[in-house]
């Protein structure tokens, strides 16, 4: 850009030296025309690459969930954990592009007027550079590739949440199911500029659209499946025993979190669908105060799960320290472009406290969550949409956020998604079954849906 700007100005100088004056004066004319076009090509590509590396960070998040959700169940399942992530990035880019991305972004085409989108396959408008004029400077392929990468997060939490019992083929089903019509439905209802949008909610880049629409997923999925074999133990005495079942690697686990806080700049940060690093008060909007909210939200998270965890266990727990920070990371989700820095610590250490207190009542309750699934995604998820109307900035909202307006989007989304999610789970029981053999159970899912060993000559199966 500079160079540009350098080049004109001699051309300018020149023509001014050897031209007359009427002749250096056009000259003149056509260099500053030159200087004020030269920005708006610059910023299209600046904005439009950044949105792409944004994608790839975000598509980076799917190996994060994939060594999350490995390291933090038995090694008898390994190999079918990584095979549902692996498949559940395949199902969301192609569900989006044929159904997806028209439901959820119909711009002039809605089906039933700002509640279902446009049916029918993703296809650029005749410019090819975006759907809107509302739309930032990038093109409509760099717009959706972004989108898709968040189309199966959904899917994957449910993942998390079913792990270890249920059978390969319903859960794919599912998934496609949920992927392809609930969650661009909800998401059109904010992002395509449907009923919530108009009502007033906020939700910058998914603590409801994305997150807890995967966790009242995988809510109904628990509920319907039920625990693991040798979860919930009832002794003589009547009283039922809590027992742990240890995930098989939490150096996986660790590596899964630091991958998912690395995929969340681009989560977040390209949420702001520009490189803009920000203006007005505090740089509220901009990709630079949003890529410091995501990190402070997720460190205060860390701290408040730990602090909790080690006074309510008397031990340091580093599973409910890496949930820790992704609670942080959820809860900062809604409102990471309009929350101060002190407040994006407030949210994160909150979410950090709700995480464990969360886990312990599901457990309680006796809705097996194998990795935290639902206390992370679904009740964090919650609380960051709410904290958007608590700490949120007023000027940058600009009439948005209200508390009362998180609330009813909250409950419109979950109104629509527990349901949906309960009622695919439970045709998919009914008829062709979602759990699997009790002897598949105890051997692994590894040996018994897929005929192989994630550690080959190294593994030891148990029936535990």
């Amino acid at each position: 850009m500079m160079t540009k700007l350098v080049a004109t100005a001699t051309v300018v100088a020149c023509a001014s030296t050897a031209l007359g004056q009427e002749d250096a004066a056009e000259a003149v004319e056509a260099a500053t025309e030159a200087i004020t076009l030269a920005p708006v090509t610059d910023r299209f590509v600046i904005d439009n690459l950044w949105l792409l590396l944004a994608a790839a960070m975000v598509f980076l998040m799917h190996l994060g969930f994939a060594s999350l959700e490995s390291g933090l169940t038995r090694a008898k399942n390994t190999v079918n954990i990584l095979f549902k992530n692996s498949a559940i990035i395949a199902i969301g880019l192609l569900t989006y592009l044929f159904i997806g991305f028209n439901l959820m972004y119909p711009g002039e085409g809605w089906l039933l007027e700002n509640w279902i989108g446009a049916l029918g396959m993703a296809t650029p408008p005749a410019d090819g550079t975006g759907m809107t004029p509302d739309y930032g400077a990038y093109t409509y392929w760099s717009d959706f590739i972004f989108q898709a990468m968040f189309a199966a997060t959904a899917a994957t939490i449910v993942s998390g949440a079913v792990a270890e019992r249920i059978k390969l083929g319903p859960f794919l089903i599912f998934s496609a199911l949920y992927v392809a019509i609930i969650y661009p439905i909800v998401g059109s209802w904010k992002w395509g500029y449907g009923f919530l949008d108009d009502l007033g909610f906020y939700d910058f880049a998914g603590s409801t659209i994305v997150h807890s629409v995967g966790g009242w997923g995988a809510l109904a999925g628990v509920i319907v499946l039920g625990p693991r074999l040798g979860k919930y133990v009832k002794r003589e005495n009547g009283k039922v025993e809590i027992r742990p079942l240890m995930g098989h690697s939490m150096p996986l686990a660790a590596i899964g979190v630091f991958l998912l806080w690395f995929g969340w700049f681009g989560f977040n940060g390209g949420s702001v669908l520009s490189a803009d690093p920000g203006g007005g008060e505090y740089g509220f909007k901009g990709v630079s105060l949003v890529f410091v909210t995501t990190s402070i939200a997720a460190a205060a998270g860390i701290v408040g799960a730990m602090v909790t965890s080690w006074v309510w266990t008397k031990q340091p727990d580093l599973s409910m320290t890496l949930n820790g920070a992704l609670a942080g990371l959820v809860g900062i989700t809604a409102g990471a472009d309009v929350i101060s820095v002190p407040n994006a610590a407030i949210i994160g250490l909150v979410a950090g406290i709700i995480v464990v207190l969360a886990v312990t009542l599901l457990d309680r309750a006796k809705l097996d969550d194998p990795v935290g699934a639902i206390s992370v995604h679904l009740v964090c998820g919650i609380w960051g949409t709410l904290a958007v109307g608590i700490f949120g900035n007023a000027e940058a909202l600009d009439g948005a956020g209200g508390l009362l307006d998180q609330l009813i989007g909250i409950g419109a989304v979950g109104a629509i998604c527990f349901p949906a999610a309960l009622l695919f789970f439970f045709i998919l029981k009914v008829t062709i079954g979602l759990r699997v053999p009790r002897e598949e159970e105890l051997m692994g899912l590894d040996v018994g849906e897929h005929g192989m060993e994630a550690y080959a000559g190294f593994q030891i199966f148990t029936t535990q």
